[in-house]
């Protein structure tokens, strides 16, 4: 079945949940043409794209997603539970507070996490040419393309999730990847086919209570689709 392009826009959600079936090259080499068609700031584009087949490759980076994930998730629940405390003894409860739900994201995010290296196949987002700590610039000058891969991938039936959880240990990463010094690995995006869900259309808050009209806290009914 052939998308029509605001199809794909539509329904192109992070997939973080996804079988092993493996993904032909012509497929990679597909949506890697997407994206070095994407736009970029400037007249000569500095990036690079690795794709990461080799599972010791996946193990090793894998490992190291997992340790900045459960760092960051680690830190986010204890201050949750922190607030669930205070609050706890502003209503002067006797029981402990439970620990903070978890949200459907975190789920997905612990997933991706424990499983990031079962992806059949990594496409890793490289900038060059840094000197330093990456910019604003720099990520401005890639995630546009990032995003036309993921949009490919979608009107391929493969399943796609930005990560860059990565980047706590980015020289580790440099290193198993053999980056030179001044390459920065600014994304990994796994590939996948859904495991479960297929591409829904995203749940997101209506376009119309997050849009402003000239200025902040100006806004305008939305007309009815026929224009009526």
């Amino acid at each position: 079945m052939t998308l029509s392009a605001l199809e794909v826009l539509f329904s192109t959600p992070a997939v973080r949940r996804v079988t092993d079936e493996p993904i032909d090259d012509q497929a990679i080499w597909t949506v890697l043409d997407a994206a070095v068609h994407g736009p970029y700031k400037g007249d000569d584009p500095q990036w690079a794209w690795i794709v990461v087949r080799d599972q010791a490759t996946r193990d090793r980076i894998g490992a190291i997603y997992r340790h900045g994930w459960e760092t960051m998730a680690v830190g986010r629940r204890a201050k949750l539970r922190r607030i669930l405390r205070r609050f706890a003894g502003e209503r002067s409860w006797t029981i402990d507070p439970p620990e903070a739900p978890q949200t459907a994201n975190d789920r997905a995010g612990d997933h991706l996490a424990e499983h990031i290296q079962d992806a059949p196949v990594w496409i890793v987002a490289v900038r060059h040419g840094i000197e330093g700590r990456p910019t604003l610039d720099d990520a401005a000058s890639i995630y546009g393309a990032v995003q036309q891969l993921m949009l490919a991938a979608r009107a391929l039936g493969i399943g796609s999730v930005l990560t860059t959880m990565h980047r706590e240990r980015e020289r580790e990463v440099m290193e198993v990847l053999g980056l030179p010094g001044d390459a920065r690995p600014l994304a990994i995006v796994p590939l996948g086919r859904p495991a479960s869900g297929g591409f829904a259309r995203p749940k997101r808050p209506p376009v119309e209570t997050v849009v402003h009209w000239d200025r902040w806290g100006a806004v305008r009914a939305r007309p009815p689709p026929d224009g009526s």
